[in-house]
């Protein structure tokens, strides 16, 4: 799955999570639970002038920022990680999963918010995003690359295979007249990232984008809203190719996150959904049979969406469900 989940009880969301993905769990952000586990507080703690305030972010330029902004270098220079953890106050239900005793899975899975959707959201007192001052946008994403490295050696004490996202929602507004970073800027930041990470890395984006740039990129997995935005990634069969041929894999988003669509839906109509996006890439000559074994199957987004657990139980009920179908179908 993708992280966010609907509950506030970190114990029920693990709970929830370990019933239906034995094999691949992730550990639970819980942003209704509180505002620091909204996806660009929760990796916040540890920045340069950080202050989150009354449901908001941003960087207080009043502060001195040398600094922390020298202790950040150093531990970045060092691979300090344990100097940037990702605190219980901040990530409930990554603790709580770290303390389940009874899970044999092929592997865990965990994500860290990207440096570009980070930095966008991020502003200083100025109303000015992060993104767009040199030094707070390559120290966001050391700070990031810290935090993903402290996560996955965390979760390798549950499981040695390792699956860590890096979440890009604001890769939607790339090209745009609201997004003024170059292509090779974007790459940079994310491999800044992505050095941190020495198990498998992918990279999530729920809307349209240039795909172009992130498949560029060192990536294993790249993560998209199939549901909705099934033909986005159709326009890059080359690109696709060679990820695919180096062994990376497509995780498709095929499960709704919105109620009113997740009630319409049944295992074999997201079967045939399902189907029905991966048949371009074949007719592109992308074998079918890669592109399901190298495919993963997720929910399009995060589940907060859903208004109750009840709901992200279904959710996740009908995507254990499609797994199974698929791999009795193909093997």
């Amino acid at each position: 799955m993708i992280g966010s989940m609907p509950h506030t009880d970190p114990t029920e969301a693990c709970a929830q999570v370990t019933r239906f993905l034995k094999d691949i769990p992730a550990w639970p952000q819980l942003p209704k639970r509180s505002f620091l586990e909204n996806m660009y507080a929760q990796y916040s703690q540890g920045f340069p002038g950080a202050v989150v305030k009354d449901e908001k972010i941003y960087i207080d330029r009043a502060q001195d920022l040398d600094k922390p902004l020298e202790q950040l270098y150093a531990a970045y220079l060092g691979n300090n990680i344990d100097k940037y953890p990702i605190s219980a106050d901040y990530a409930a239900g990554l603790h709580r999963f770290l303390s389940m005793t009874e899970l044999s899975p092929v592997a865990v899975k965990g994500q860290v918010t990207g440096p570009v959707s980070w930095g966008l959201t991020v502003t200083d007192s100025n109303m000015r995003a992060v993104l767009y001052d040199e030094v707070l946008a390559d120290a966001a994403a050391r700070l990031l690359r810290l935090k993903a490295s402290w996560m996955e050696r965390e979760l390798r004490k549950i499981c040695k295979n390792t699956i860590i996202f890096v979440d890009e929602p604001y890769m939607a507004s790339f090209g745009s007249a609201f997004f003024s970073l170059s292509r090779e800027k974007v790459a940079g930041l994310l491999e800044e990232v992505f050095s941190g990470i020495t198990g498998i890395k992918g990279v999530h984006c729920c809307g349209n984008t240039d795909w172009s740039v992130l498949l560029g990129t060192s990536l294993d997995i790249v993560s998209f809203d199939t549901y909705t935005y099934a033909e986005s990634l159709t326009l890059y069969p080359a690109e696709v190719k060679r990820l695919l041929d180096r062994k990376g894999g497509i995780a498709w988003g095929i499960v709704p996150n919105e109620e009113e669509l997740l009630v319409k839906e049944t295992t074999a109509s997201l079967q045939d959904r399902l189907e029905a996006a991966i048949a371009p890439f074949t007719r592109k000559g992308i074998p079918f049979r890669q592109l399901i074994k190298q495919g993963l199957l997720t929910p399009c987004c995060g589940l907060t969406r859903l208004r109750t657990p009840e709901a992200s139980g279904r959710a996740l009920e009908l995507l254990a469900e499609l797994s199974a179908r698929i791999r009795s179908r193909y093997g």
